[in-house]
């Protein structure tokens, strides 16, 4: 019977399931989305929600807690400073999980944890891309008309 157990062991000790989550919820600050299973998904997500919500009120006590999970500064900082006000309106429901399917190798449930409100950062490659694509294409079309 699974009476009183108020988390997922994810089938490792303490210490490496501590580990885990710790990189994970770091990971999902630093990028805003992660992709991973399922089950590791859903337990990550409640540590991720209970630290932006303790960075919503930015103070030393605040930011003693949270530095003790998260350890990397850089993420900490931004934590406060970038992520938490986003989310100052929101009273809870920080992450979501989009299902992507089953991976190949052992059919584990592959998901999406990614911050409800994220930054989308556009990326000019593309068009840089394109406008070369369109300088070949033009080019092309000089020396068949010179032919």
């Amino acid at each position: 019977m699974k009476h009183r157990i108020s988390f997922n062991r994810l089938g490792r000790k303490s210490s490496h399931r501590k580990a885990l989550i710790r990189n994970m919820v770091t990971s999902l600050f630093r990028h805003e989305r992660i992709r991973t299973t399922e089950v590791k998904a859903k337990e990550v997500r409640r540590y991720a929600e209970r630290l932006i919500t303790r960075a919503k009120v930015d103070s030393v006590h605040n930011r003693r807690m949270v530095a003790r999970f998260v350890q990397d500064k850089a993420v900490l900082a931004k934590l406060f400073t970038d992520i938490a006000p986003r989310f100052v309106s929101r009273p809870g429901g920080y992450t979501r999980v989009l299902k992507l399917g089953e991976r190949r190798g052992d059919a584990a449930s592959v998901v999406i944890l990614e911050l409800v409100e994220r930054k989308v950062e556009a990326k000019p490659e593309k068009k840089k891309r394109e406008e070369k694509k369109a300088e070949s294409g033009s080019k092309e079309e000089e020396s068949a008309v010179q032919e």
